[in-house]
């Protein structure tokens, strides 16, 4: 599976990306987001749910060269906890709301972009810039559509 790569790109510049980076990956699909990111990015960890995407998605970075990419199949509105902090978070999935776990564990001056609205309907995309602990920036990108994040901190 793939996003369409124009919002691949959208959601790439939208991240601010220097080279130096730590990016957290939601929905790796068939890793063509996360080969973009990593591209632009220093390291990057993908996290898809569906065991057989995860694993194709490896062999497809593993392929092409990407080893600064990780991948695991997991929760995606969990985060990766044990990563973090991320410097950007791209999330290729439609959120009820941004999940607060993903929120956590962006850094201060990182930016983490998601679809977030109605499951099926149209969404709005996010960017949201972490200022300190506490406070947080948001910028629309304007509306799209993916499909819905399931999760714990998803739709169910």
């Amino acid at each position: 599976t793939i996003s369409q790569p124009y919002i691949v790109a959208l959601m790439a510049e939208a991240l601010c990306l220097k080279g130096r980076e730590r990016v957290l990956d939601i929905g790796t699909g068939s890793g063509y987001a996360a080969a973009v990111l990593a591209s632009l990015a220093l390291e990057v960890f993908s996290i898809e749910r569906i065991p057989e995407l995860a694993a194709q998605a490896r062999k497809n970075l593993d392929r092409t060269g990407f080893t600064q990419v990780h991948v695991k199949c997991a929760d995606g509105t969990l985060g990766w906890p044990e990563a973090a902090p991320f410097d950007g978070i791209c999330v290729a999935a439609g959120a009820p709301a941004v999940p607060a776990a993903l929120k956590q564990q962006l850094a201060v001056g990182g930016r983490l972009v998601i679809p977030v609205g109605t499951e099926g309907g149209l969404q709005e995309l996010l960017c949201i810039t972490r200022l300190s602990d506490s406070e947080y920036e948001q910028a629309s990108y304007g509306d799209v559509r993916f499909v819905p994040l399931l999760g714990e901190e998803g739709w169910p």
